[in-house]
């Protein structure tokens, strides 16, 4: 996707397959699936392109969670419908200059009002961000009070009609480029009472812990797909590349790379299908989903970089698909919590007494 253009031909034709309510109830027109369904889905549909599944998970978790978990009925049939049927398409904005990984860091404002909230902020790295019809937005009531001030609000795109969010910059990534990320402002938007999401102000931290575990799998899921996609691209490579009279997949060398993958990949499944298991389970899961994370995310950046040795001098060619693994896991590292937040926090309770 050198254009960075968001590919709508197959959106529209992804919408009217129904995934788009993979996770949703079937009276909302949802599929209403499973934990370890939906997993197995995320992980196949990044096999085909990251930059996509993406954009289309956004929309099918994180986008409209809390609308489906929190949202009266006029909600749901007003945002949450449309949204399966592809007609509208959200986000949610958790991060800004100063608050990513440190939800507690959160500046963007919500002030109570008679019938409402007026929200001041600026969201950045929202993913569908630049073409979304409404976002699911994180912020606090006092910044002094750090997670315990947390909420979530509902808020639709500004109008002519309504007030809402305004389009900011676009970023231009690395890789996932048709999954079009950007800035959204909040300038004094008004937000009424019903579009509050959650059940008393202060528990968006606890919602927010609630959600990141799935998003946490899911950034697995795709480091799986990417990792398998690159090695395989690599397996065939190095089967038909001669060198010294022979396939270079004949030396000991290269054949170590691919057997440090297939470890490592065996283990990275493993704890991610466990976790999906114990979330659909509802069993208490957040340390194992930070691990697996940490660990499927470092075993994607070995397999996109060991894959791109295997190709030699043909791995700089955008002519060949392994520099793309390599741009579309990077980004892995950062979502869900970064290598370095995550590697602290579990160091952390592993050392305690």
């Amino acid at each position: 996707m050198k254009k960075e253009e968001f590919p709508w031909d197959i959106w529209k034709e992804f919408a009217s397959l129904g995934y788009l309510g993979l996770r949703h109830q079937e009276k909302y027109g949802g599929m209403e699936t499973d934990t370890i369904t939906q997993m197995i889905f995320y992980e196949e549909l990044a096999r085909g392109s990251c930059g996509f599944a993406m954009s289309a998970i956004m929309q099918i978790l994180m986008g409209t969670y809390f609308i489906a978990r929190f949202g009266n009925e006029e909600i749901k049939q007003r945002v949450l419908v449309p949204a399966i049927k592809g007609e509208k398409i959200g986000t949610i904005c958790f991060t800004e200059d100063q608050s990513g990984s440190d939800l507690g860091g959160t500046r963007t404002l919500a002030t109570k009002v008679d019938g409402g909230w007026r929200i001041n902020g600026r969201k950045q790295w929202v993913t569908n961000g630049p073409i979304a019809e409404f976002a699911t937005v994180m912020g606090t009531v006092d910044t002094k009070l750090g997670l315990k001030g947390l909420n979530f609000y509902l808020v639709e795109k500004k109008t002519a009609q309504r007030d809402g969010f305004a389009v900011g910059q676009r970023l231009h990534k690395l890789g996932s480029r048709c999954s079009v990320t950007g800035e959204l402002v909040l300038d004094n938007v008004f937000v009424p009472d019903e579009n509050f999401l959650g059940e008393e102000v202060g528990k968006g931290v606890q919602y927010a812990g609630d959600i990141l575990n799935e998003v946490r799998v899911m950034t697995g899921m795709n480091a799986l797909a990417i990792a398998k996609e690159a090695m395989e691209d690599a397996r065939q490579y190095a089967n038909n590349r001669i060198a010294f009279g022979n396939p270079i997949s004949k030396y000991q060398l290269i054949r170590e790379k691919f057997a440090k993958f297939w470890a490592w990949y065996e283990a990275s499944r493993t704890l991610l299908y466990r976790c999906a298991w114990m979330i659909q389970s509802k069993i208490p899961c957040t340390n194992e989903c930070m691990l697996a994370k940490y660990h499927s995310t470092e075993m994607c950046m070995y397999a996109v970089e060991e894959a791109m040795r295997i190709y030699g001098g043909n791995a700089f060619c955008s002519e060949y698909p392994v520099q793309r693994f390599w741009r579309d896991a990077k980004f892995l590292l950062y979502g869900g919590g970064t290598h370095e937040v995550l590697c602290d926090y579990l160091g952390r309770i592993y050392c305690k007494d």
